[in-house]
């Protein structure tokens, strides 16, 4: 009996990835990422020369700059 049972839901989990694979294979992914992927290129292309990791921050505007000088005594 306890044969069956583990069989039976084996051949239920099996029937439901069978079903999984189905769906996952039907998605169109590479069309979205390859899309995403030249939004992504094109945004930080127009952005580049405002991205502060590409032309650098101002002293003066540098927000994590010391205030004061440290003096040893």
């Amino acid at each position: 009996m306890p044969g069956s049972v583990c069989s039976s839901s084996s051949v239920i989990q099996a029937k439901r990835m069978v079903d999984q694979l189905r769906v996952e294979a039907g998605m169109e992914r590479f069309k979205q990422i390859s899309l995403a992927a030249a939004e992504l290129v094109q945004y930080c292309q127009e952005h580049r020369r405002s991205d502060p990791l590409l032309t650098g921050i101002t002293a003066s505007s540098n927000p994590f700059k010391d205030k004061k000088t440290c003096i040893l005594l």
